[in-house]
């Protein structure tokens, strides 16, 4: 098979930072996928072994793409996604989808206007842990959620910020750049936010954004929850620490970045650990847990989302995480910082409401 097989789907990226190198390494390892145009204002013509273009713009012109990979800073996001959609190619946009909930909008009614074919990189909702985790959660495994917790806290270099500003500038921060990670896998798993409180600190590194979060979440289903997050500080724990997902993070075995407290049985993820009293007896805080493992088939969530982009591309499937989606992810983070500024509780449907009428 070669490029110009009708079978190929030929794959454009644009930003060859450390997000978009990964999606090249991926896409050169797939079946059925040639990486054939990178667009990227600060790279050398052979960069790649394959066609380098200074901006979207050209690469599109250049009409050697059937779907595009954007990888660019997020400010970038939804102005790069509006192009590549107006000129009828497929979109996997890593996320943040946008900037901000009222930009995010535009792209949401690009997409429904324009029937667009547009994944967003959440891709730790490919993750078959996260799939067998939902089920668990849905077939009532666990008995009724009642709560859930969460940690992401690694010691970024001082050179992921000296080397990308952006990173240190309104847009990024470990909300937009970390936490909203988290933030939609909590969604998927336990249902929609209605209320958030926050605190966030930058005491740690001085910068324009913040650097350490702590979040109190109530769901919609009455379950309560809570996230804290640091760019600054060192630690084990995280879902980066605890899946093998990029060898750029050091591995640590049966790692856990969430744990999920039902009424018959708790569940850690992503390693599936469930916590429960015999079957036999009723759930009493007195008799002894075991610990076993739900059974899953290993994949990575990069490799499980550029086979569903796959699907996307073909017209074959809808998108695991569509615009809108992401949309509500990017909503609940932006809710997340205007409780930490307002030390106050954020109604989560009014504040989207309220952004969406154009009063936030």
């Amino acid at each position: 098979m070669t490029e110009s097989d009708p079978a190929i789907i030929r794959l454009g990226v644009v930003g060859a930072g450390f997000m978009g190198r990964q999606h090249i390494d991926f896409i050169r390892a797939a079946p059925g996928m040639a990486l054939t145009a990178v667009a990227d204002p600060v790279l050398p013509p052979d960069a790649f072994g394959c066609a380098v273009h200074e901006s979207t713009e050209r690469m599109l012109d250049a009409g050697q793409v059937d779907a595009v990979i954007i990888a660019n800073p997020n400010a970038l996001h939804v102005d790069t996604a509006l192009e590549c959609l107006e000129a009828g190619v497929a979109v996997l946009l890593e996320k943040p989808v946008a900037v901000d909930h009222a930009q995010s909008l535009r792209l949401v009614e690009a997409v429904e206007r324009r029937r667009g074919r547009l994944l967003v990189g959440h891709h730790r909702r490919h993750h078959p842990a996260v799939a067998r985790a939902r089920a668990a959660i849905r077939d009532g495994e666990l008995g009724q959620v009642v709560a859930v917790s969460g940690l992401w806290s690694a010691r970024k270099e001082d050179a992921y910020f000296t080397d990308m500003p952006w990173h240190s500038r309104p847009g990024a921060g470990v909300l937009l750049i970390n936490v909203v990670h988290d933030l939609d896998l909590l969604r998927h798993l336990c249902g929609e936010v209605v209320e958030i409180q926050a605190m966030q600190s930058s005491h740690a590194r001085g910068l324009e954004v913040e650097d350490t979060v702590s979040l109190s979440l109530r769901f919609e289903n009455g379950v309560v929850g809570s996230f804290l997050a640091s760019d600054a500080g060192v630690s084990p724990w995280g879902w980066d620490q605890a899946t093998e997902e990029t060898a750029a993070f050091p591995f640590l075995p049966d790692g856990v970045a969430y744990r999920i407290v039902g009424t018959r049985a708790a569940l850690s993820v992503p390693n599936l650990a469930r916590y429960a009293y015999d079957a036999s007896v009723e759930p009493d805080w007195h008799s002894p847990l075991s610990r076993t493992y739900l059974p899953v088939v290993p994949r990575g969530s990069f490799q499980r989302q550029l086979e569903h982009f796959a699907d996307v591309v073909r017209g074959e499937a809808e998108p695991l995480v569509s615009a809108e989606d992401a949309s509500r992810t990017l909503a609940l983070v932006e809710a997340a910082a205007l409780a930490a500024r307002t030390r106050r509780t954020v109604d989560v449907a009014r504040f989207r409401t309220d952004v969406e009428a154009g009063r936030e």
